[in-house]
């Protein structure tokens, strides 16, 4: 421990994965800290003796099993995201983002991942719009726009001032010199990189990027009760709607990963659980963001 009473860092990552595992593996013993941590024996008993220090009765030792098990009333105390902290290191493992001995998980159950094509970004190009992002400046790019009168690549000069993923790709939130306003850059579409230059607009400008709009969600009507009460479950809704607190900019992408582009009410409600409450100022609002249904 830190002089002013602050767990040191690495002390406080191994405090988590003793949590972990007793959250999520049914127990842990000494020597998973040992093998994860590169750390002598005294050291992952020292480690024990803390853990159960701060968080008394959540480690309860099992002399059967020779491990500690979380306790009758075990309560998290270094771990916070719940069930979000094994689900994201068990896809992070089934995506092959993460080495297996960096994920925690010591019973790997078998898993798999709805594929999707990978969208390849050049690292020059991302080191390009970094670089330009960093030093407040502009960069030209030559750039395949899939708009009907631009068949062909061209060079666009654009300052970027943010990052977004919708969930398949990346893009560049940037101001494009051209249409003087402010757009997305896809990153798989950029295939050049050229003369860096002064800055455009200032990302504080990009109206649509800081302004955000609440849709609301809600149930598909032709679900039975039980049903919308699992839907409503399933999406954290109270009082049968949740609010998603969405920027202007990323509303379409948003829209069309929940598949509410449109009329999602008169879509077989075995396959769309959700609809939008709010349909008339949804519409509205993709207007204003320069997306149109």
């Amino acid at each position: 421990m830190a002089a002013d009473g602050k767990i040191n860092w690495g002390v406080e990552r191994r405090l988590e994965f003793i949590e972990f595992r007793l959250s999520w593996e049914g127990g842990v013993r000494r020597s998973d800290i040992i093998t994860t941590f590169n750390v002598s024996e005294p050291q992952a008993s020292k480690d024990l003796a803390f853990y159960q220090e701060r968080a008394p009765g959540n480690a309860v030792y099992d002399k059967v099993a020779k491990r500690y098990v979380a306790g009758d009333r075990f309560s998290p105390v270094f771990l916070r995201e719940g069930p979000d902290e094994y689900l994201l290191r068990l896809r992070s493992l089934a995506e092959k983002l993460t080495d297996p001995d960096d994920s925690w998980i010591g019973i790997k159950p078998d898993v798999d991942i709805v594929v999707t094509p990978a969208r390849e970004v050049a690292g020059e190009c991302l080191r390009s719009i970094l670089s330009a992002y960093r030093a407040g400046e502009s960069i030209e790019v030559l750039y395949q726009s899939m708009s009907p009168d631009r068949p062909k690549p061209e060079w666009r000069r654009m300052t970027p001032h943010a990052f977004a993923y919708d969930g398949f790709r990346w893009h560049a939130r940037a101001y494009c010199h051209r249409i003087e306003d402010y757009k997305d850059f896809l990153l798989p579409r950029v295939l050049g990189m050229r003369n860096p230059g002064p800055g455009g607009r200032p990302g504080a400008g990009d109206v649509l990027w800081h302004e955000r709009f609440q849709v609301h969600i809600a149930p598909h009507p032709q679900l039975g009760p039980a049903q919308q009460a699992i839907v409503a479950r399933d999406y954290g809704m109270e009082d049968g709607e949740k609010v998603l607190d969405v920027r202007y900019a990323m509303l379409f992408y948003v829209l069309k990963r929940l598949t509410l582009l449109g009329r999602p009410e008169e879509l077989s409600a075995r396959s769309q659980h959700i609809v939008v409450v709010n349909r008339e100022e949804t519409e509205a609002a993709l207007e204003k963001a320069k997306f149109f249904v």
